[in-house]
């Protein structure tokens, strides 16, 4: 929560500070990033409301509680993406077909570097508050962030390009900022849709999988299975074991599961189920 508080605040100080430049200068460029940024900031709303959900306990009608709440964050996310680039290329292409000219494009480079400098302190601070807790949509819009900051450095190119006699060049970059953040949509569209279709990163079935072959009494892994709920995991595994007697099964079991939580701390559930071999 404080991660999305802080984010969402610097991002806002960004876009207001790119915004006054936006004003008196008339940049395409910088108008397609200072949108980009504005939806960016933005994008931590639907985050927020989703962690705040995540902390009310299960219900009988919600009995994994509310952590998918996160994932259908992800949906408002990707359809703030996908509107700024809409607008962003109508601006740009507006500016085309009657340009315009540009003035203090000194300010403009320098609202550029900002828009850079703000958006990857936000990256930075996303994706290591995100990979401490394990949430995916965080660490995700940490990189979105870092893309963002990659369009505000087209803005200080486009700026030059008006320096040395070539105004098109801003909403040449405006254009270029639009077709960048399609294709972050693409990849944004892929991470939340393998979530919402229970897909996980082979490497977390590596890491179950090496931590119950720990657990001497186990012969054979017949089955691991995954799914994220929000940035919570929850998973079940079915193993041989010697046939042993029902007291033993069970404390085996409860090793299993002991060894699975020590190596992935967000798994919230893991069920074990001994099959005698």
């Amino acid at each position: 929560m404080k991660a999305v508080k802080v984010s969402m605040i610097a991002l806002f100080i960004t876009t207001v500070l790119q915004g006054i430049v936006v004003a008196f200068s008339g940049s395409v460029a910088l108008l397609a990033d200072t949108i980009h940024n504005f939806s960016d900031a933005f994008t931590a709303v639907p985050l927020w409301i989703a962690f705040a959900l995540s902390r009310r306990a299960a219900t009988r009608r919600y009995t994994y509680g509310f952590n998918r709440a996160e994932d259908l964050a992800g949906l408002c996310i990707v359809v703030m993406i996908a509107l700024s680039a809409v607008l962003a290329a109508w601006q740009a292409i507006d500016r085309i077909i009657n340009p315009q000219p540009i003035d203090y494009a000194g300010w403009v480079i320098a609202a550029g570097a900002i828009g850079f400098l703000g958006n990857e302190a936000v990256a930075i601070y996303r994706i290591r508050v995100g990979g401490k807790i394990g949430s995916a949509a965080l660490v995700a819009d940490g990189i979105h962030a870092r893309t963002d900051g990659f369009t505000s450095l087209g803005v200080v190119l486009g700026g030059f390009g008006v320096l040395v006699g070539f105004p098109l060049a801003d909403p040449i970059i405006g254009l270029l900022i639009s077709a960048m953040i399609v294709v972050l949509l693409i990849g944004t569209v892929r991470s939340v849709g393998r979530r919402l279709m229970d897909g996980v990163e082979p490497e977390l079935l590596d890491r179950v999988e090496n931590a119950i072959g720990r657990v001497p009494a186990v012969t054979t892994i017949d089955r691991v299975r995954l799914r994220w709920v929000g940035h919570r995991l929850y998973g079940e595994a079915i193993v041989h074991i010697p046939d042993v007697s029902l007291l033993r099964a069970n404390r085996i079991a409860i090793e299993v599961e002991d060894s699975v939580k020590q190596h992935l701390p967000n798994i919230d559930d893991m069920v074990i189920r001994t099959l005698a071999k």
